[in-house]
């Protein structure tokens, strides 16, 4: 007899052609979450970063303690558990020769908008400086996205004032408007105005010859102003140990004015301002791309009440409550329409060109537009939890997600600035002790090497190409979740589909039901009775059917699924099965009474479900999924965008497979595939030596999902389980943008390239220049700012990439 799974909860229902689960909880699993508490320790004694780790592995192995995390720059102990005994701690602290005390935690966690950070460097400095401060918890300073997320001890205002003292701006988050640029005024950027003015006139005085001191104080008057925010940052930076370009400038302008190169000085701060100001300004545009989002719901909401419609807040709608959207509103929360019939533009939330006609029962998500008729809507999630808001979450997450090019271009950063700075000091002070030269003139060069160190152009020539890549993407409806997954999706190989609902519509219908002995109508009614629970597709075609034709439902009891071959309930005392070939096969039941029927209808490419006892086979019902018109073009065009194999996974019989395997033009298939089957599948491809990518419906085929080199899940609206289980999300339920996506994320590979070898010769072309004497200080800055600002508009191009862009 066949294994049976034994589960009471039949929703999960194990099928008989695709291997899909019925229902919208993950294949991977329920996860339990139980409220962990947090708790920080200040530890007093601790001398070196090993003091830190001893305490670690010491805490951890205490009763109750899930996680724990020792930050020796802080002095400080993060643990989080359910049920720890806080004296406990306390007492082996002591015996380890450490003394500690609880902070009174009154931590909140807050995000905060940070504007004028025009490189990696920045970020990494801020972030730096708040790790040290004791009222910090823990800091994390997002350069790409300009996000700060912070857990803290005092106010939002302390934190805003403190990141105005070492020189940037800041708001929180929440407080920064959907439709505001963000971007630097001319009144926030008063000091380079007033800067590149003294420069200015000082030109102008040495241009009618007057004295020199006239000059000189205007040069000076210009890089005291020009030059204070860098200088101030630069104090922070140094005093974390970090070597940003705020520190070389600031060095080099101080090097410039000591041997008296006073023009030259003012022109690299002005310069330097000056291109500060214009890569802050480009990369606010970038950021604002993803922004916008927040602009596609509306803040209130028509709202029915006892007294009638009434304007709120969308933040205080309730789940349950009725709101009214009329003709060519935003719908302001995620519903179903109670009222009313309308056609609504969901292209704000899934990429697609046609509206979608909408009536009573279906669901309809904030953000999208209501085009024709009025319609009532019963709300079902609340402001911060609809489809728009978790696409917002991830798709500012998937900034945050570093790509592993960036983390070897950062590494490389991180190297190079020190050895060039290190460089710098030799030529400074080297040469001239050996007679080689003046020391003026070898100190210049030391500066010029000095603007050179700092890599800008570099380290931001990925964060700025992913982040547009992504915001271009979401607004297409693909959701990205990463600079990982993006360089993933550009460098596939070999793409797996799953068949139903992927490269079929995922809509059956039932073509033909055959009775053996009995009516066509009694063998539909044993068939929904078992299938009562499913929501399978298959599933659903067959209790369709039978709504269709008014058949009764039977008492059934005892509902059990059959992993990969079907299902099974009791009716009137015997056990009746519904499922594949296979299924009867091992249960040794004669199929000889419907043989002819099923090589028939498998040449026709149905799917067929039998129904029988454990002794006999009393019918079987032929339903027929049909291909999407846009699977073979896909496939097509993902061959032309540079995809060597196409391959479908199905559970379906092989004669159903090849056909419509040969129908959409893949490369080959495999059929009667249970989930470990579709992992071996997945397996076989990596082994050839390509990077692997999954298509499947997200709720299902997690395994083969997680097998591949990037899942990619279809139909991620309204669904939870399809956004958390893969790399890239295709909100709509069309493939169609899968070709786009992979052209996108392959055009974003060959840009982060080209950024990356701009940005290095530029660099050693400018070394180059040094030693003959053709490079001066300013135009080294121009070379340094001009490359990042190139590297920024390059990047932006992602932006505007569209589906017929190459």
């Amino acid at each position: 007899m066949a294994q049976i799974n034994h589960q009471t909860d039949t929703c999960c229902h194990g099928p008989y052609s695709e291997n899909k689960p019925s229902c919208q909880h993950s294949s991977i699993g329920h996860a339990h979450v139980s409220a962990l508490k947090t708790t920080i320790i200040q530890v007093d004694g601790m001398d070196c970063p090993s003091c830190a780790q001893t305490i670690e592995k010491n805490i951890r192995n205490l009763p109750g303690v899930e996680q724990v995390q020792v930050h020796y720059s802080t002095g400080k102990m993060k643990l989080v558990g359910e049920k720890i005994d806080l004296q406990q701690v306390l007492d082996q602290l002591n015996h380890l020769g450490y003394t500690g005390h609880i902070v009174d935690s009154k931590q909140q966690t807050q995000v905060f908008h940070v504007e004028g950070m025009d490189c990696t460097s920045c970020a990494k400095s801020i972030e730096k400086h708040f790790a040290s401060l004791s009222w910090v918890d823990s800091v994390e300073v997002h350069f790409a996205s300009s996000k700060m997320r912070i857990s803290h001890q005092k106010t939002a205002e302390a934190v805003l004032n403190e990141i105005k003292r070492i020189g940037y701006r800041a708001a929180l988050s929440t407080e920064i408007k959907p439709t505001s640029s963000a971007l630097s005024t001319l009144k926030n950027n008063w000091p380079l105005w007033v800067a590149g003015i003294s420069l200015v006139l000082g030109l102008s005085v040495n241009a009618i010859g007057l004295n020199d001191y006239f000059s000189i104080f205007f040069y000076a008057l210009s890089i005291v102003i020009g030059g204070y925010k860098p200088a101030k940052s630069a104090f922070y930076a140094l005093k974390n140990r970090s070597l940003d370009m705020n520190v070389l400038m600031v060095a080099a302008t101080i090097g410039a004015t000591w041997i008296g190169e006073w023009l030259e000085g003012a022109t690299v701060v002005w310069l330097f301002a000056l291109g500060n100001w214009l890569q802050v300004r480009t990369l606010e545009k970038t950021r604002h791309s993803i922004r916008e989002l927040m602009d596609l719901a509306p803040s209130e909401a028509w709202v029915k009440t006892g007294q009638g419609l009434k304007r709120l807040p969308v933040e205080t709608v309730q789940v349950g409550q009725i709101i009214v959207v009329k003709p060519g509103e935003k719908i302001p929360l995620d519903g179903i329409i109670v009222t009313g019939s309308t056609s609504v533009n969901q292209a704000p939330i899934t990429g697609e060109s046609m509206p979608a006609d909408k009536h009573p029962g279906n669901e309809v998500y904030a953000g999208s537009i209501n085009e024709t008729g009025s319609i009532e809507v019963k709300v079902t999630h609340q402001a911060d939890d609809t489809t728009l808001a978790k696409i917002i979450h991830l798709v500012e997450e998937a900034q945050e997600k570093q790509a592993p090019t960036q983390n070897f271009v950062d590494r490389f950063a991180q190297i190079y600035t020190p050895i060039v700075f290190s460089l710098a000091m030799l030529v400074i002070l080297l040469p001239p002790l050996f007679g080689l030269g003046e020391h003026d003139e070898w100190l210049y060069r030391g500066l010029e090497l000095l603007v050179i160190a700092c890599p800008c152009a570099l380290v931001i020539s990925t964060p700025v190409a992913i982040v547009s890549a992504i915001g271009n993407a979401a607004k297409k409806g693909v959701l990205i979740k990463g600079g990982a997954f993006l360089e993933l999706a550009g460098q596939l190989q070999a793409i797996a589909f799953d068949k139903t609902g992927t490269l079929t519509q995922g809509n059956p219908r039932v073509i033909e039901v055959q009775a053996i002995n009995k009516s066509e109508e009694w063998l539909l009614a044993i068939a929904q009775t078992i299938e009562e629970h499913s929501r399978h597709p298959i599933a659903r075609a067959i209790l369709q059917e039978a709504q269709e034709r008014n058949i009764s439902m039977l008492e059934g009891s005892d509902h059990k699924t059959i992993v990969g071959h079907g299902a099974q309930a009791t009716i009137d005392g015997t056990v009746y099965f519904a499922g594949n070939q296979q299924l009867f096969e091992e249960l040794h039941v004669s199929l000889d009474p419907v043989r002819d029927s099923i090589q028939k209808y498998q040449k026709m490419g149905h799917t067929l479900v039998l129904i029988g006892t454990e002794k006999e086979i009393l019918g079987l019902i032929a339903i027929a999924d049909p291909i999407r018109p846009t699977s073979k073009q896909t496939i097509y065009q993902l061959k032309q965008s540079g995809i060597q194999s196409v391959m479908m996974l199905t559970g379906d019989q092989e004669e159903t497979a090849r056909k419509v395997a040969r129908e959409v033009g893949v490369d080959e298939h495999q059929a009667q595939l249970l989930p470990e089957h579709k992992v071996e599948a997945i397996k076989q491809l990596q082994q050839r030596g390509w990077k692997v990518g999954m298509v499947g419906d997200g709720m299902n085929d997690a395994p083969a999902l997680a097998t591949a080199d990037l899942g990619i899940a279809m139909g991620g609206i309204g669904t939870d389980t399809a956004m958390e289980t893969a790399g890239i999300v295709l909100m709509a339920d069309h493939l169609e943008q899968l070709p786009f996506t992979i052209r996108l994320s392959r055009k974003a590979l060959k840009i982060i390239k080209q950024n990356i070898t701009f940005s290095i010769m530029v660099k050693l072309v400018a070394l180059l220049l040094i030693f003959p004497d053709w490079l001066t200080l300013w135009i080294a800055v121009l070379s340094d700012t001009g490359a990042a600002l190139l590297v920024i508009l390059n990047s932006m191009r992602l932006l505007r990439f569209k589906e017929s862009s190459k």
